[in-house]
């Protein structure tokens, strides 16, 4: 049994459930509420599992109770443990592209625009709420602009040919951030394209924030 500790807004958990349903894995999830309590990362019982206090986090209970955190961790693991389908290209130079775009979303972009952070501009510094999104919208759109020239490499294709994968599972959830902070993204035509098939697959409707067991909560 795969169980992913998870919260229904965190781009993180959203891209690894994503993996998750284009493998087929069956697994039971654990809402971990980031903002409820204080933030129930934040808790004892869950800095016991996951000392980093962030979400998502891996449990593989047939591996014997193995834990990954980190979302990129996790799908490479995923990719090692359920090699097919995979989500990475078999061609090291196409391996190496899909990696590079996946990690300008997931090093560079989301943590500038990650919850603690925009938590510590509000509460420590004092930043306006106006100010605050401003400095979000800011370093979205000048990421997502450096992918919109990475996804040139593949011709209008999808990462995996006709199927997403790895790419596609980092690159969907940040534009569902971007939307939510008002973030202009008609400059991205590639980008608009890729996730318009996206959206339309099961795997990824499924994953979609309003679609999870604690959205309603």
């Amino acid at each position: 049994m795969l169980i992913l500790y998870s919260y229904w807004r965190s781009s993180a958990a959203y891209r690894v459930r994503i993996a998750l349903n284009l493998k087929g894995l069956a697994y039971r999830q654990v809402p971990v509420h980031l903002v409820r309590d204080g933030g129930q990362q934040h808790s004892a019982d869950y800095r016991a599992l996951n000392p980093q206090e962030l979400v998502p986090l891996l449990l593989d209970e047939e591996a014997g109770g193995v834990r990954i955190a980190q979302s990129l961790a996790i799908l490479e693991y995923l990719d090692e443990v359920f090699p097919v389908p995979s989500l990475l290209p078999g061609e090291p130079e196409l391996r190496a592209q899909v990696r590079a775009l996946a990690m300008h979303v997931a090093c560079d972009i989301h943590p500038l625009n990650n919850l603690r952070v925009l938590q510590y501009l509000s509460a420590e510094l004092g930043v306006a709420e106006e100010a605050k999104n401003a400095w979000y919208r800011h370093w979205v759109e000048r990421g997502l602009a450096a992918v919109e020239e990475g996804l040139a490499a593949f011709g209008g294709r999808l990462s995996l040919g006709q199927r997403p994968g790895y790419l596609e599972a980092c690159l969907i959830p940040q534009l569902y951030n971007a939307r939510r902070f008002g973030c202009e993204l008609s400059g991205f035509p590639r980008l608009l394209a890729l996730e318009d098939r996206c959206l339309a697959l099961d795997a990824f409707k499924a994953a979609a924030p309003e679609a999870q067991p604690d959205a309603a909560l």
